[in-house]
């Protein structure tokens, strides 16, 4: 029965500096830094496997204590990590800084290690659906797509950033589902970053089936081939530090997508995903099945 979900992207440690008073640019400022393991591919798997899903990454580490880290971690939130390789060198790092409100401010990715993942062979005999990060270099996420065309497997694209985005778009076509927010979506399509009604209908156009657009603070857009976009507000939530959340975000909403949920309901569940994330000082929240349904039934949404 094809009942996994297959990742396939980014594993690295994360590295959050957090001021402790309003940041001043272009100087030292007083806070406190922390390190745990990150990575889209690694943060979805994750909380997929918090989340009680069947999950398996497919990913690279290097061969140092942050490799070995990061595998202990994923596996104990219930992820399958036999498919991640060990190679030479050093783990990915994912280096942010936030405000004192948690708020990012600027980040640096260092992912030469997964930009080098072998992807000779994908099996995806067993899967029900396969997660693509971003950070896949290019020949590896056409590896990605091609794989899952072949098997038949429905394929979800979280496309990271821009430079990401604008790097895979031509990979954008016959997917399940798309989950950009406004910037990354003018990348995708190359329109006006005011004209995402119009990027949304080019990538149904190109055969996908749900475009997940985000909208930060303003919530997102389900939108659905064939139907008109339902938005989402965002659900109220007290900002401790914002690493993490859109893929706590997707997580949900595979989560209840495999169990049923139409597209709209998913999302509903995504945004409470995020809400709960976003009041963590974890990436990945280690009680997130926990706290989704504590927030859902304090909240009554």
């Amino acid at each position: 029965m094809k009942t996994w979900v297959v990742v396939v992207g980014g594993t690295n440690m994360d590295v959050v500096a957090r001021t402790s008073a309003p940041l001043v640019p272009e100087t030292s400022n007083p806070g406190h830094t922390r390190i745990s393991p990150g990575g889209v591919g690694r943060n979805i798997a994750a909380c997929l496997g918090l989340l009680g899903a069947p999950v398996r990454l497919v990913s690279a580490v290097g061969d140092d204590a942050f490799g070995a880290e990061a595998l202990r971690v994923t596996a104990e939130c219930g992820a399958d990590v036999g498919s991640v390789r060990r190679v030479p060198g050093a783990t990915g790092t994912y280096t942010a800084v936030l405000d004192d409100r948690g708020e990012l401010v600027a980040a640096v990715s260092d992912m030469a290690t997964v930009d080098a993942l072998e992807l000779e062979t994908l099996h995806l005999t067993d899967a029900g659906l396969v997660v693509l990060d971003g950070n896949l270099a290019l020949p590896q996420a056409a590896r990605v797509v091609e794989a899952a065309a072949a098997a038949g497997v429905p394929l979800a694209f979280e496309p990271v950033s821009v430079a990401k985005a604008a790097r895979l778009a031509a990979l954008v076509r016959d997917l399940l589902l798309v989950t950009p927010n406004t910037d990354e979506l003018a990348a995708l399509t190359g329109r006006p970053l005011g004209d995402w009604r119009s990027s949304v209908a080019e990538l149904h156009d190109r055969g996908v089936e749900h475009v997940w657009l985000r909208t930060g603070a303003e919530g997102s857009w389900m939108c659905t081939r064939g139907q008109e976009p339902v938005h989402l507000a965002a659900e109220p939530a007290t900002v401790v530090d914002v690493t993490g959340a859109g893929d706590a975000m997707l997580a949900a909403w595979i989560a209840a997508w495999l169990h049923g949920a139409d597209a709209v309901e998913a999302a509903r569940q995504g945004h409470r995903a995020a809400a709960v994330t976003i009041e963590s000082p974890h990436t990945v929240r280690p009680d997130l099945a926990a706290a989704i349904e504590k927030h859902t039934s304090e909240k009554g949404s």
